[in-house]
């Protein structure tokens, strides 16, 4: 069984997997639960191109890993070490900041956050060009991590292990991925709701701009920084379960400087971003709230000016009719 089993392949597939499923349950759950995707044929055309670009891009990742390891099978060639490292830590920053994005804007999608209007006064929400684009790129850039990961397995003698350990990690992550996306969508607080998933998203953003500068930081001249502190403990190691669940939102039983600096950094950066983003709207709706209040006075003084401009014009027509009946 030893053969057909491996935990490594198994958590890597947990690991990135997961990491997927949270970014589809996002967008499917701001879809869901936004006003402005509230038209059946709207949210039909979003949920379907949500699906039909993680199906494509995971396709396009397997067919690209394919074409990279069975020329090296064949030639009995490695995948040059430096060049994969550097190409997953590039994915991975591009990737921190689509997902920090999100992150920022999924209290907008929820009407927690005031919405940016253009010059005409159009709110500019999700759009299903951006759906795609971020979707496609996160789901291309999983799969294509995991074929990466593989490769040595596939060039080596564990090829046989990969399909019961694969399908292991895979059921793993769409439960836990699942159950995260059940409990967004049975919260009835658009607030909390708006809190949870902007804080799960920023997490996810900060553990792939950490992995992605460590990947560069394994390739500096004078190798990584300073190690700050390792768990010795292997419970508590980021390369196997239950712990490697946690490693996509930026978990790691080891730290060198450079993680460290940029974990805080980057956290920092979004809680400013998401602070400026709440400042923005308590100063938009207290703006609007002054101007409304305004409104209403003025229509309250106009509601007074036009009664005192009745009660006038009628004293001046009883002062018109009094001789003639006095006359009379």
């Amino acid at each position: 069984m030893s053969d057909l089993f491996n935990g490594a392949i198994m958590t890597i597939f947990a690991r990135e997997i997961l990491e997927g499923t949270v970014i589809i349950g996002q967008y499917r759950t701001v879809l869901l639960r936004s006003d402005d995707w509230q038209d059946p044929d709207r949210q039909k055309a979003g949920l379907r191109a949500i699906t039909t670009s993680a199906l494509l891009a995971a396709l396009v990742a397997i067919i690209v890993t394919a074409c990279v390891a069975i020329p090296l099978a064949v030639m009995s060639k490695e995948l040059d070490e430096t060049a994969a490292i550097i190409i997953e830590g590039v994915s991975k920053v591009v990737a921190a900041i689509c997902i920090l994005q999100l992150s920022l804007k999924i209290p907008k999608f929820l009407g927690v956050y005031a919405s940016a209007k253009d010059v005409d006064g159009v709110t500019i929400g999700l759009s299903l060009k951006s759906i795609r684009f971020n979707v496609a790129w996160n789901i291309w850039r999983e799969v294509a991590e995991c074929g990466v990961f593989l490769i040595p397995f596939f060039l080596g003698t564990g090829a046989k292990a990969i399909p019961v350990s694969a399908l292991v990690g895979i059921v793993i992550a769409l439960i836990i991925g699942l159950g995260l996306y059940v409990a967004n969508n049975r919260m009835q607080s658009k607030g909390f709701l708006s809190f949870f998933m902007s804080g799960l998203t920023l997490f996810l953003s900060v553990g792939l701009f950490v992995g992605g500068m460590h990947e560069f930081e394994e390739n500096f001249p004078n190798g990584e920084s300073k190690s700050v502190y390792e768990i010795q403990n292997e419970f508590w190691s980021n390369k196997k379960l239950p712990m490697a669940i946690l490693k996509p939102f930026g978990y790691s039983y080891h730290r060198s400087l450079l993680q460290i600096l940029c974990f805080w950094l980057w956290l920092l950066l979004g809680c400013t971003l998401h602070f400026l983003k709440y400042r923005a709207t308590q100063l938009l709706v207290a703006a609007e709230a002054a101007q409304f209040s305004a409104g209403e006075k003025a229509v309250e003084t106009e509601t007074v000016e036009e009664g005192q401009k009745g009660e006038i014009t009628s004293s001046e027509g009883e002062l018109q009719e009094s001789p003639l009946e006095y006359k009379a």
